[in-house]
């Protein structure tokens, strides 16, 4: 599910407001036997809806300072899920510019990482669970993605002792500006 989330625009209308983008970058997760996975800790109150079936959001607290979102991928009870780790801004910026602050300086900062994107496009806890097929957070069709544009990487922000590290599942759209790292 991972590659296929590529290309497909993130829509939010949090507050009544609409901000939108492309994701060119993700990071699948894949239940309980991945070592990188909130998955290993089982269903927990952070993790509930982590466990919920394909087609929920999780949207969890990290670092105790930013929400990451991701999309769950399998049958409930599996805890499986995709990181949305970047996005390319389409709808909305001047409001993604508000919600970001000073710290978005350039168009490239607004949603290039998955405390970045939640912030720009207003997600956080509240939306923990909700589905992503309608409602305030919504993905839908956009243009496909050739494979030849797509790179596959090890994921990023583990530690060098996690045997999850290097595990190839991230996918990035290939020399893509708006990515969290380059690929």
């Amino acid at each position: 599910m991972s590659r296929e989330l590529l290309g497909t625009v993130m829509v939010s209308r949090v507050g009544g407001v609409l901000t939108a983008g492309r994701v060119v970058e993700t990071e699948a997760y894949l239940g309980e036997s991945d070592p990188g996975c909130h998955a290993v800790a089982g269903r927990t109150k952070r993790t509930w809806h982590l466990f919920d079936a394909a087609g929920a959001a999780y949207i969890y607290f990290t670092y105790g300072m930013h929400w990451c979102t991701c999309a769950v991928t399998e049958r409930e009870g599996w805890g499986s899920a995709v990181l949305i780790r970047a996005l390319e801004p389409l709808a909305g910026i001047p409001v993604m510019y508000r919600r970001r602050g000073p710290a978005a300086t350039h168009d490239r900062l607004l949603a290039s990482g998955p405390a970045r994107l939640s912030v720009a496009l207003g997600l956080d806890g509240a939306l923990d669970g909700a589905p992503i097929t309608r409602g305030a957070l919504v993905f839908r069709a956009g243009t496909p993605v050739p494979d030849a544009d797509v790179a596959i990487t090890g994921r990023i922000g583990f530690s060098a002792k996690n045997p999850a590290r290097d595990w190839p599942l991230r996918w990035v759209l290939r020399d893509n500006p708006w990515t969290s790292r380059g690929a």
